[in-house]
C-alpha cells in the first residue's frame, strides 16, 4: 500500500492517559471475547467518525497494522 500524506499527532494528547486507560479496562470488565471485540470496534467507529479526515484514518490504519 502507498503511503498515505498525512501527519499523525504522535504526541501525548489525552488528557489523563493513566484514567482513560483504566476506565477502558473498567468498561471491559467482565465481558467475554466476543463482547470485548464488539466493544472494541465500536469504539474505533465512532472515534473514526469524530476524527472524519479520511487521509488521517488511512495513516492511523497503515500506523497500526503489525510489521
Amino acid at each position: 500500500m502507498s503511503p498515505i500524506k498525512a501527519e499523525l499527532n504522535d504526541q501525548l494528547n489525552i488528557a489523563d492517559p493513566d484514567g482513560f486507560y483504566q476506565e477502558l479496562i473498567d468498561a471491559q470488565r467482565g465481558l467475554d471475547d466476543d463482547k470485548q471485540q464488539l466493544m472494541n470496534a465500536k469504539l474505533i467507529i465512532i472515534l473514526a467518525n469524530q476524527i472524519g479526515d479520511r487521509d488521517i484514518l488511512s495513516a492511523a490504519i497503515q500506523l497500526a497494522e503489525p510489521k
